[in-house]
This record gives C-alpha cells, sequence and structure tokens, in this order.
C-alpha cells in the first residue's frame, strides 16, 4: 500500500503454498515490499519470479527458513530488515496440518504440529516483537484458524496447536497495549488448499484468492480479531463452543 509515496512491507512466513503464497500474490497486487520465508526455497524463488513478472516495481527478498530452527528465526527476520529496509507487517502464518488419533500411536504427528504451529509461531512473533520494540512501531498478524474454537475428533493437537497460537496473541496485545504495536488475530475457516487434502468435508469452502484479499483487507485495517471469512464462521465458531459433544462427534 502505497501512502504518501511511501511503501509498506510485510514478512510472510509459510510463504510458498496455500495461505502464505495466495496473501503474497495480494500483497504483491497492494504494492507492499515482500519479505518471504519457507522451507523450501525453491519455491519461494518461483514465486518471487511470479511476483517480479506480474508487478515489476515490487521488492521481494526470500530467505530459507524453517521456523522450528528458533535460533535463526531472529537472524532471517533482521537480515531481511535489513534487505528491503525495514518491516512495518510480520505475519507467523506458517503451519503443518497432520493428523493423528489420540493413543493411536502417531504422536509424532502431534510433536510436529505443535512444534511448527505453535512454538515455531511463537518464536517468530517473539523476534518480530523484540525488533518493533527498537524500531518504535510494528504490526503482528497471526494466522490461528477457526479449529482454535474446539477441539475435534484427528485433530486435537492441531486445534490445540492454533488456540495455544490464539492465546499467546491475545496475552501480546495486553502485553504491548502502551507500545505501538498492533496485534491482529485471523480465524481462517476451510481455504482449498492443498493444506485441507487429508479433510473429510470442506463446509464454506473458501477459494485462496478470496480468501487472501479478505485478509489483506483486515491487515490494513488492523482489525484485532476476526474469522475469515466473516459470515458464516462468526456464527459458525460461536456455536462450536457451545455444542454437545454428541453433535460434533458426527461433525
Amino acid at each position: 500500500m502505497k501512502t504518501r509515496g511511501i511503501v509498506k512491507s510485510i514478512l510472510i512466513t509459510g510463504a510458498s503454498s496455500g495461505i502464505g503464497k495466495a496473501v503474497s500474490l495480494e500483497m504483491a497486487r497492494r504494492g507492499y515490499s515482500l519479505a518471504l520465508t519457507a522451507r523450501r526455497l525453491e519455491l519461494l524463488e518461483a514465486l518471487r519470479a511470479e511476483i517480479i513478472q506480474s508487478h515489476p516495481s515490487v521488492s521481494v527478498e526470500v530467505r530459507a527458513l524453517d521456523v522450528t530452527d528458533y535460533d535463526a528465526v531472529s537472524e532471517t527476520l533482521r537480515d531481511l530488515a535489513d534487505a528491503i529496509g525495514g518491516l512495518d507487517i510480520v505475519f507467523a502464518n506458517a503451519g503443518v496440518g497432520l493428523k493423528e488419533t489420540i493413543g493411536g500411536g502417531e504422536f509424532e504427528n502431534s510433536r510436529r504440529n505443535v512444534e511448527v504451529n505453535l512454538i515455531g509461531a511463537m518464536a517468530t512473533v517473539d523476534a518480530a516483537v523484540n525488533y518493533f520494540l527498537e524500531r518504535g512501531s510494528g504490526h503482528i498478524v497471526g494466522n490461528c484458524s477457526v479449529a482454535a474454537f474446539r477441539g475435534m475428533a484427528r485433530n486435537g493437537s492441531y486445534g490445540a496447536s492454533k488456540a495455544g497460537f490464539a492465546n499467546y496473541l491475545e496475552a501480546l496485545r495486553i502485553e504491548v497495549l502502551e507500545k505501538e504495536i498492533d496485534v491482529t488475530v485471523l480465524y481462517p475457516g476451510f481455504v482449498n488448499t492443498p493444506f485441507l487434502d487429508s479433510s473429510r468435508t470442506r463446509p464454506f469452502v473458501t477459494s485462496p484468492e478470496k480468501a487472501a484479499s479478505l485478509m489483506a483487507g483486515m491487515i490494513e485495517k488492523k482489525v484485532k480479531s476476526s474469522t475469515v471469512p466473516v459470515f458464516p464462521w462468526a456464527i459458525i465458531g460461536r456455536l462450536l463452543r457451545i455444542l454437545p459433544v454428541g453433535v460434533i462427534s458426527k461433525m
């Protein structure tokens, strides 16, 4: 977004595919300078080429990063900040969604979900806040998913990781209340990406492009928290918290 000649910048983790890629393309369309990270550098390079071809004036820097390499998170964030002349927004988006049955011998999937979606996201936010405190201002955005609203069968650790991250971001909001740091918590519903390949149902599914457009708008407005899209997920989210277990078990 260009305002009075100033180009804003955003760092997006997990930018090589899914929601992260869609948001990267949308923010490029809006004129943002981009700092993109993911584990797969070759996909980031391809995305960078795609963005530059469509938006040659947009600055794009990419770095390979596994957010569970905690020491590398802060180093990479600051390296990218230097490369694009500073960061205004950090979008903690990187995540995995591995299915597991509790007690079914799949605990490695549970561990990985929590390690990436919660601890890796926390490491990203911690590094970003440290940077923004030094800089004097900034905006933290977290991808938390409607899965945070209620534990569901075969998604126990995934939902727990997202609920934990949402709680962490709300704690951050309190800590930076007197600082020039904004916090946005986003809860996407079902978005039609490869992330959903193992899902049995996809109610009210949204295209990546539509979800990215909505999320970008919410980021620019600095909303505190929102489902994506707002309707029907804001209503469904409330229902999920109160429906009886017997009903939830059939979903």
